[in-house]
């Protein structure tokens, strides 16, 4: 007798498994309303993107890397819509399954759906922005300031909401009482949020420009940077360095210098006129090449 021959689900992902199910109901159907707590799979063309979406730039490389895992294996998790007027939805979370699927020519989508007023819209958006893994910092402080003033929640409520310590979102708050320019630093990853916790402990914006512009010099670690600032809150005579102005003999010669060993050569001066040279190297092979230059 010959075996019974399984039919093959795997790797085809959730939206090809809906297609077979006899409950999928169309969402063009006059009863549309009563799609509320279901899962379908929805034409594309009838939903809409979230308004209150706080993310604006996606990624165009990492979408690009999920619709080929689309593609190859289906949308795993549905998204989450809302009914709107009409025959027409309006995305709640999952921009970027909706857009991915959009990239590579899908048609349609698996949705759950659901009933959300424009506040619950916007929580739960900011909510999931937050759970995201590679947000940065001020981003992160930005959508818990946003839910606190835009719902009118408690640092301790937030903390319940975002499934975070309060001393952990409170942290995070602190952040954008630095100067814009700082918060920009870490935004782009010049510094971490550690760097910035500890410059949060200087009352005057000058002082922070000045400590920020230190630790960008010198590369400093966290460590140092707490070190620096107990210095200067203990009243240490240790001035905080404003950015070194170089003489005009190095200056006119550093590029040549740069162009030279094909590093970006750095240069350290102090009061008396002496200084020091920084030859950078990225290997073992870029260390001889620069020992032979030097012979």
């Amino acid at each position: 007798m010959a075996k019974a021959t399984k039919k093959q689900a795997l790797g085809r992902g959730l939206s090809a498994l809906l297609k077979e199910s006899s409950d999928i109901v169309s969402a063009s159907d006059k009863d549309a309303n009563l799609l509320v707590g279901s899962i379908i799979e929805i034409d594309l063309n009838l939903i809409d993107v979230n308004p209150f979406q706080p993310r604006t730039h996606f990624n165009e490389d990492e979408l690009k890397g999920l619709a080929s895992s689309i593609k190859e294996l289906g949308v795993i998790q549905p998204i989450t819509i809302r009914k709107s007027d009409g025959n027409t939805f309006q995305l709640v979370s999952g921009e970027r399954r909706f857009r991915a699927s959009k990239l590579i020519g899908n048609t349609t989508i698996p949705a759950y759906i659901r009933i959300a007023n424009d506040q619950e819209m916007l929580e739960m958006a900011l909510v999931e922005n937050i759970q995201r893994k590679n947000l940065d910092p001020i981003e992160v402080a930005l959508s818990y300031q946003r839910l606190i003033d835009e719902i009118q929640l408690t640092q301790e409520d937030l903390s319940t909401r975002v499934g975070k310590k309060r001393s952990t979102v409170t942290n995070y708050l602190r952040l954008l009482k630095l100067d814009p320019i700082i918060q920009t630093g870490m935004r782009d990853g010049f510094i971490s949020m550690g760097h910035g916790r500890a410059m949060i402990n200087i009352e005057s914006t000058s002082d922070q420009l000045a400590v920020y512009e230190k630790i960008l010099r010198e590369k400093l670690s966290v460590r140092q940077t707490e070190e620096l600032i107990k210095n200067l809150k203990s009243g240490s005579k240790t001035p905080v360095k404003k950015k070194q102005i170089l003489p005009k003999f190095i200056k006119d010669n550093l590029t040549e210098i740069s162009n030279y060993f094909g590093h970006n050569v750095s240069v350290v001066v102090n009061e008396k006129g002496k200084g020091k040279l920084t030859i950078p190297f990225h290997s073992e092979e870029d260390f001889n090449r620069i020992k032979k230059l030097l012979e």
